[in-house]
Parts: C-alpha cells; structure tokens; sequence
C-alpha cells in the first residue's frame, strides 16, 4: 500500500471513530444508548397540581431507572403556558420535558391573545398522561334533583343563575360556558382566585352551581353540602360508578374533561420520543400510579405520540368553537 493510500485509510478511520463517538455522547443525534447522560428537568406549573405530582412520581421513576437525577421545576402561572413556554424555548435533546394540560395546549391558542408559542408546531407529543373529569354540583337550594331537572329549572329562569369559576378560560370556566351553549340555558359565570374557592362560593350560596374538579368537590357532596348531578366525561369515571355522565343524565355529546400530557420541545430526536414513551407509559400503568391518579380524581390516558398528536389537534378545534361563541378572551 502507497504512502498516500495508508494515509488516506487512516483518516477515514479516523474520521469514522470520532463520529461514532459523537454519536453514542451525543443524544440529539438519535443514539439510545447515551440517553441519558446527565439529569433531565421535567418543567411543570404550579407545586401540587395534578401535573406536578404526576411528574414528581414519574421523576422518581424515571431516574431509578436511567440512574440520574430527573427534576421537576414549577413554573406557574398563565394557565400553563408559562412552563409550556419555557419548555419550547429549550434544547430539543430530551433533557428538557414539559408536563402541559388542556389549558395551556387546547384552549390557550383561541382564548390567549398573546402566546409565546404554537403547540402544534413547537411541542412534541410524547403521551397523554391522564384525564380527570369534572363534577357538576349546586347548592342545595336548588330543587333540582336530577340534570335534566336543573336544565329545565334554569330555562325558567333565564339569567338567574350564576356557576362558579377560577380565571378566564379555565377547565371549569370553559365547561360552565359549553354546558350554556349545548343545554342553551341563560347562566353567569362569576371567577374566584382558583377552583377550591370557587367550590367554596356555591357551597356558601353565592352562586348557584359549579363545574368542579372532583377531589375538591366531592368532600362537600359528602357532607351534604353539595348536590352532584353528573361527571363531565364520556364515560363514567370509576372513582363514581354511580354517578351518571351529562350525556346520560340529559344532555347528549356534552364532555369536558380536563387532562395533562408529557411533551418534549419540537426537533427532539424521534428514537428519544419512541423511547420516553415507551418508558412512562409502562411506568403509568403501573398499579401505584393508577391509585394515585385515582386519588387525584383521574384516570390513565396513555397512548402513543401519534395518537397524543391527534387528540390535541381534535380537542384544540373543539375548545375553539366553545371559546369563540362566548367570547372568552385572555390578555
């Protein structure tokens, strides 16, 4: 072999090793095995919400598994978006995820007039995590005894009655304003600073009815304090068995949950989503996170990242349509 030639081999070998080394450090480039190499930030809203004590168990998880540190960061405010945000503005190298929910991806693109983002085009889905219905509840003076009955009780008395609700385009807020358009009843929404005060306003008698997260609903419904008429879902929540959808009680095709979702910034290398996936879907369907999201009044919604896509595209027209007809706006 020539002087030239061995040459040339040699920097073709050269070159050749010193990309395959960057390749197994370097984890953008889609390599497996050097994920993950150093800790991993799941970036949540506020401290105890459902998202963020989802993410925390799944951090612990996740981080016996890899062996490294995953650390949740709350960022809330903004329904959200803050911590979405922040999350579309990192390195897509699967070391920044982002745990969002209906707010911050389905509604925020109608009702916010300024966002920083666009979910369809800066978030790559990974997998729904959970969805988590709400509770339809009045205040015991109401006589209604069934959903149906409330409807027709509140037709009778158009803009009599007021439901409760935390800020602007909110999980309740945009269920109290579709149960007005699909039931086509005259009610007023009346916002609280967060939905435990919310819950607290139609259990004082200030408003009328509500559309509540059920562990911060069901507590009053026990006492008595409360009546419940309906879950939100398409589908009985098995928490409640007893407790009838809307569409059964009376109002057919009404749905509006609330759910959250594990994402990574757009670009993120493909094989790291197929592999996150794949880990925190096994993880949630464990039995101690089913007991857990239980616990939260929710229940697993895990799938792949196609159909994850899907929903948000689906749920985010369809929330469209609801924010547009009343007119919710977020400044």
């Amino acid at each position: 072999m020539g002087t030239f030639l061995r040459v040339a081999v040699a920097t073709l070998i050269g070159a050749v090793t010193a990309t395959t080394q960057a390749f197994a450090q370097n984890p953008s480039t889609g390599s497996e095995q050097a994920y993950p190499t150093k800790f991993v930030r799941i970036i949540a809203g506020a401290a105890g919400s459902m998202g963020d004590i989802v993410a925390r168990q799944l951090g612990q998880r996740l981080g016996e598994r890899w062996g490294q540190s995953v650390v949740v960061e709350n960022r809330p405010g903004g329904g959200n978006t803050i911590a979405t945000g922040l999350a579309v503005r990192s390195t897509p190298d699967g070391y920044t995820l982002a745990m969002s929910d209906r707010t911050s991806l389905a509604v925020a693109p109608s009702a916010f007039r300024y966002l920083s983002y666009d979910p369809a085009k800066d978030l790559a889905p990974i997998t729904l995590v959970a969805r988590a219905p709400l509770l339809i509840v009045a205040h015991p003076s109401i006589p209604a005894t069934k959903l149906r009955e409330l409807i027709d009780y509140a037709k009778q008395r158009p803009g009599a009655l007021n439901y409760a609700a935390a800020a602007q385009a909110t999980v309740n807020h945009i269920a109290g304003e579709l149960f007005k358009q699909m039931a086509g009843v005259e009610i007023t929404a009346v916002h609280y600073k967060g939905t435990g005060a919310a819950m607290l306003a139609v259990v004082g008698g200030e408003v009328q009815m509500g559309f509540g997260m059920i562990p911060v609903a069901l507590p009053h419904v026990t006492a008595g304090k409360l009546k419940a008429y309906a879950v939100t879902s398409n589908k009985r929540f098995s928490g409640l068995p007893k407790v009838p959808t809307a569409a059964e009680a009376g109002l057919p095709g009404f749905e509006s949950d609330y759910w959250i979702g594990m994402l990574a910034p757009a670009r993120t290398p493909g094989v790291l989503i197929v592999r996150l996936n794949n880990e925190i879907v096994s993880i949630l369907r464990t039995s101690e996170l089913h007991g857990s999201l239980l616990a939260q009044g929710a229940e697993l919604a895990a799938g792949t990242p196609e159909e994850f896509s899907a929903f948000i595209k689906s749920e985010t027209a369809r929330l469209k349509k609801v924010v547009e007809i009343a007119g919710i706006r977020v400044d």
